[in-house]
């Protein structure tokens, strides 16, 4: 369990760093086109490129800890018990639909590469992006498949 926590913590440390990269890249992009008449080429597909990327390696995290929207309009009279049961059912659900999305990212990363599909401007290989989301999206898999069947982190209302 503590290696699923380390590396979920790591997906999102990385996260955070993309997006501080993407942070200094669209403020030096625009210093330098307001202050200095200079452009970079492609900031916005770096953008793009990186926050992909970025919201792909946060999916661990939040899933470990929970942070997933949680409508309990129906269950707010419910048991501790049932509450926990619907939980476990929502996070096998939710391994089902990411295994999906893992799945069919993989399948666009492969198109992309055979393809030789890149971004318009720098010409940025697209099958990066889509091969460097299957690994958060299967350990956000991994992370709710344990939850699922009783295992995983501290419920946010702490339930569990």
């Amino acid at each position: 369990m503590r290696h699923l926590a380390s590396l979920s913590k790591f997906c999102a440390i990385l996260a955070g760093i993309l997006l501080t990269a993407i942070t200094l890249l669209t403020c030096a992009s625009l210093i330098g086109r307001n202050t200095l008449g200079l452009t970079l080429a492609g900031d916005f597909e770096l953008t793009g490129v990186a926050s992909g990327a970025a919201i792909a390696l946060f999916l661990p995290w939040c899933q470990w800890r929970r942070g997933n929207i949680a409508v309990d309009f129906f269950t707010a009279r419910a048991s501790v018990k049932t509450t926990l049961k619907l939980d476990r059912f929502g996070a096998l659900l939710l391994a089902g639909m990411m295994a999906l999305l893992a799945w069919r990212t993989g399948v666009g990363a492969l198109n992309a590469l055979h393809t030789h599909s890149g971004t318009m401007l720098l010409d940025f290989p697209e099958w990066l992006v889509y091969a460097s989301m299957v690994p958060p999206m299967a350990l956000t898999v991994l992370i709710a498949l344990v939850q699922g069947f009783g295992g995983g982190a501290v419920h946010s209302e702490g339930r569990e």
